[in-house]
């Protein structure tokens, strides 16, 4: 008898083939969709969320002869990512939400419905690889880079990994498209969406000023010295790096180098003056079994260091330094100084194709 396994489906092309990756292999597969948002984002016709997602999701699973159910999350997903997702804002951070969703809703809430009905495997359409050294499982990045979702992963510990299946990961999205269109699935041309789920549009100004109201007033923009040169439109719409719609001039590039929600104002900087040398982290967790893959420095009071390389933004560049631990507190330091990384976001440790693990960022100095 075929051992049962759960596909997360959402209307679009990887997942879809991940369900048909998982029946091939010989596992008994049942397609669930993930109702997350009711607001009006939903009713984006692309939306991961729409009825025509759902439609779709439900004629893959119709050609490839499996089960296909769809479960409502909604009040879990408000509750978790939308709130978190807000809150950051109106603290001045720039949130990832899809590093929250596949905490709270994916691999968590997800999971234990999958356990509860049976499923010995959980398969999603991440682009992603998983495999086991030593009795270890292992998060490594997909065979294609540029489609590579290892990032927004780094949370996933040994019991989730030990059960949970990437089966695009070893695949391009050439070739995804490709399997797709061979057993006639109607997600084989489907276009990506690079939209957040739940705002609608893709329209972020406009669901700030709604959500934050307090970060949507306008205030200074102030250089490093303090000196007021421009007005912002609420603190709340800008994110620490951006550059572009800052709507000063003064001759030469700025960038913004920091959100202050105490006193509404918005510091920025030239390219020269925005250099940093480290990141404090929150958060911070490993896929193995636990942070043992640190090693005591010496000297000083008690530490544990690890060189790994960073990556701080979602498919963004690489960085080499040495993570430390200092009782309770994490701190990430780089080689050599780095363009600004915006606190909110997560900061993930690679070893080559390997994730270590991550955390979230905090302060940058």
């Amino acid at each position: 008898m075929s051992r049962k396994a759960v596909v997360a489906m959402s209307g679009g092309v990887d997942s879809s083939v991940a369900a048909a990756l998982m029946k091939d292999a010989g596992w008994d597969v049942t397609g669930i969709m993930l109702k997350l948002w009711s607001g009006p984002a939903a009713n984006n016709e692309s939306g991961c969320c729409s009825l025509d997602a759902a439609e779709d999701a439900r004629r893959v699973a119709q050609v490839l002869d499996i089960p296909f159910y769809v479960f409502n999350f909604a009040d879990e997903f408000a509750r978790t990512v939308v709130d978190d997702f807000v809150s950051a804002y109106a603290q001045g951070r720039t949130p990832n939400p899809c590093v929250t969703c596949n905490r709270a809703i994916k691999f968590s809430a997800l999971a234990g419905r999958a356990r509860a009905v049976g499923a010995e495997a959980l398969a999603t359409g991440h682009y992603a690889r998983v495999d086991t050294v030593a009795g270890q499982r292992r998060l490594l990045r997909a065979r294609d880079r540029a489609k590579d979702q290892s990032y927004v992963l780094y949370m996933l510990d040994q019991a989730e990994l030990s059960w949970t299946h990437f089966p695009v990961g070893e695949y391009s999205k050439p070739e995804i498209r490709e399997i797709a269109a061979s057993l006639g699935l109607r997600t084989a041309r489907k276009p990506e969406s690079q939209e957040i789920c739940f705002v609608p549009g893709g329209r972020l100004h406009p669901f700030l000023e709604q959500a934050v109201p307090e970060g949507s007033r306008p205030g200074p923009i102030l250089d490093p010295n303090g000196g007021r040169i421009g007005t912002h439109r609420g603190f709340a719409h800008y994110t620490v790096g951006q550059r572009r719609g800052l709507g000063v001039g003064v001759g030469l590039p700025l960038y913004v180098r920091e959100v202050r929600p105490d006193d509404n104002a918005v510091v920025v900087a030239p390219a020269g003056e925005q250099r940093i040398t480290e990141l404090s982290l929150s958060g911070v967790s490993f896929v193995g079994a636990d942070s043992g893959e640190l090693v005591s420095g010496g000297g000083g009071p008690p530490r544990e260091v690890l060189r790994a390389a960073v990556m701080t933004r979602y498919r963004g560049p690489e960085a080499d330094g040495t993570l430390e631990r200092r009782g309770g507190s994490w701190t990430y330091r780089f080689d050599e100084p780095q363009p600004p990384s915006a606190p909110g976001q997560a900061a993930v440790f690679y070893r080559g194709e390997e994730v270590l693990g991550g955390g979230t960022i905090d302060r940058v100095r």
